[in-house]
């Protein structure tokens, strides 16, 4: 396999030319990541040229529509589903709020859900809602030493036939660890449940093929993915018509709009197609061919492998100090480059330190509240989360070990 090529890669993202971010390096990439150039480049011309209600009979409106079902299909195709299986939402919070309601009417009274307590809120406290509900909402544990989710202790959960849809992460937003999501999901079938799996944390160092998975539900942000401010949501065509409708009843026969009650925001759409520009072109200058997906796996392979040399030594450097705890695995092959860190200082504080020595990282329960507390972890303390994705050079790791250095 072809190695990055890291100076390409960053003089995709105009944020490594602008003089305010010169000499600052950026650790936060797991709250949101920097935006590549065809993105931005969509989005000001959408503004420019497109600006008026899509899908009308004159030119402007005709390429606006146009360029919003670009983005679709061309990032359906990369994930491996139909483009109607795919649709945009204002975040990904929003969609799984949406989702939990479609499944409140959807289920029968004495049917299951299981979440987890390593997810990120958004895709556990809208299905823990529906407790109230009178649905039996049962929880998949983390250990309490490692965060681990063991395949294992999802058996006893499914046992009695009674769980409809099994929720949990592609990799905690403060563990790290990936979560074998195909042999969960295969599980969850065998059993009779749905799978709804939050691939926010996940997706930024990889698009996943979504049918080889076997998940029924796959949500992640292209805000986190080098794209505007928008949830990405697929649900798989047979649990999409199965579900009743939640948008306009007009709307109920085009899959990709029944999950989507509020307006679509039509420039943000439409730029999302530039995400699509931008793999499409890391895969040509690196020699990747094939259809979308094919290119899509190779991108993911290239950008993994770069992520896990990069992160290695800093693992290692962490867990040599004995003043550090780190959540996760140590191994950087079993987990994605969002690093969360325990110590005796609280976290928000230890971030204000970082800031001046030109390290940009968070400090903070991340949302993760439950997976924090499960590990014997205060969310008012907090962790210290350092994350970051394939356009991170060596330098900055390097440089983030000696500011570490300096701090803890």
């Amino acid at each position: 396999m072809a190695k990055l090529d890291i100076n390409w890669v960053r003089a995709q993202f105009p944020a490594f030319s602008e003089p305010s971010l010169h000499e600052q390096a950026f650790f936060e990439n797991a709250g949101g990541s920097y935006t590549c150039k065809p993105v931005i480049d969509r989005l000001t011309r959408f503004y420019r040229q497109r600006k008026v209600q899509p899908y009308g009979p004159f030119e402007a409106s005709r390429l606006a529509g146009q360029e919003m079902d670009e983005s679709r299909t061309r990032l359906a195709a990369m994930l491996g589903v139909g483009s109607d299986e795919l649709s945009f939402g204002p975040s990904t919070t929003q969609n799984t709020y949406v989702l939990a309601q479609a499944f409140r009417q959807h289920l029968a009274s004495g049917d299951a859900i299981v979440v987890t307590n390593q997810d990120h809120e958004a895709n556990s406290g809208p299905w823990r809602r529906l407790a109230d509900e009178g649905f039996d909402i049962r929880e998949w544990k983390i250990d309490p030493d490692t965060g681990h989710l063991d395949p294992a202790g999802l058996d006893e959960l499914l046992a009695d036939g009674k769980v409809r849809l099994v929720c949990f992460p592609h990799c905690s937003n403060v563990v790290g660890e990936v979560n074998d999501v195909a042999a969960i999901c295969t599980k969850a079938r065998a059993a009779g449940a749905f799978t709804c799996v939050d691939g926010v944390s996940y997706a930024p160092h990889g698009l996943v093929n979504v049918d080889a998975l076997g998940a029924d539900i796959y949500l992640f942000s292209a805000y986190k993915t080098y794209g505007p401010h928008q949830g990405i949501m697929v649900i798989r065509r047979a649990l999409g018509e199965a579900l009743p409708n939640q948008g306009h009843y007009f709307n109920g026969d085009a899959l990709y709009k029944r999950f989507t009650p509020a307006g679509p925001d039509h420039a943000q759409i439409a730029a999302s197609a530039g995400m699509v520009d931008y793999f499409d072109a890391m895969a040509a200058h690196h020699g990747i061919t094939g259809d979308a997906a094919t290119m899509a796996a190779g991108v993911h392979d290239l950008m993994r492998a770069h992520e896990t040399n990069l992160l290695q030594p800093l693992l290692d450097y962490l867990i040599s100090k004995n003043s550090v705890r780190l959540l996760g695995p140590a191994r950087a092959d079993r987990r994605a480059p969002t690093v969360a860190l325990v110590t005796h200082e609280p976290a928000a504080g230890l971030a204000e330190q970082l800031a001046p020595l030109g390290i940009m990282a968070g400090g903070g329960d991340f949302y993760a509240l439950r997976a924090l507390q499960a590990q014997g972890v205060d969310p008012a303390h907090g962790v210290l989360r350092v994350s970051f994705t394939h356009y991170t050079s060596e330098g900055e790791v390097a440089k983030l070990i000696g500011a570490l250095d300096q701090v803890i």
